[in-house]
């Protein structure tokens, strides 16, 4: 994921070579949550469930084996997607400074945003009063709307 310019200066230096080795060293190009691989386009059913082509078995979110029909054998009508796998170093505290190798995990984009949901929300939350409080400021107070 993209780095924040306003957080920029958290990262060290190197983070371009620190995230090549936990990415592609550590976790040999797959993803830590759910083992899809970097760089393939892989299908999947929306739901987490992805097609393991190596193994020619579905998975689960978590990378879990399922007893599914092969993806040639599913029942007509399913639908199913494709998604460009790429990973992505993401720190597990959340905080950008704490770069210790036990602290960053390699994720693909749907394990990176399912780690990140709450901080998401928590980001989310600040911005909304952040806008309200500017509101407040400077176009003084919210003009009173009368529920019918």
């Amino acid at each position: 994921m993209p780095i924040r310019p306003e957080n920029r200066w958290l990262y060290p230096i190197d983070w371009p070579q620190l995230s090549d080795v936990i990415r592609f060293e550590r976790a040999c190009g797959r993803c830590e949550g759910c083992g899809r691989p970097h760089g393939r386009l892989v299908y999947h059913l929306g739901d987490g469930r992805w097609w393991d082509d190596a193994a020619s078995v579905w998975r689960s979110g978590r990378g879990r084996a399922l007893k599914l029909a092969p993806i040639d054998e599913l029942p007509i009508g399913t639908t199913i997607l494709t998604t460009q796998v790429v990973l992505a170093c993401a720190h597990l505290d959340h905080d950008p400074s704490n770069n210790e190798s036990r602290n960053l995990k390699a994720f693909c984009q749907r394990c990176h945003m399912l780690h990140d949901k709450a901080e998401h929300l928590r980001q989310r939350w600040f911005t909304y009063r952040l806008r309200k409080a500017l509101g407040d400021l400077f176009l003084g107070p919210y003009p009173f709307r009368h529920r019918s």
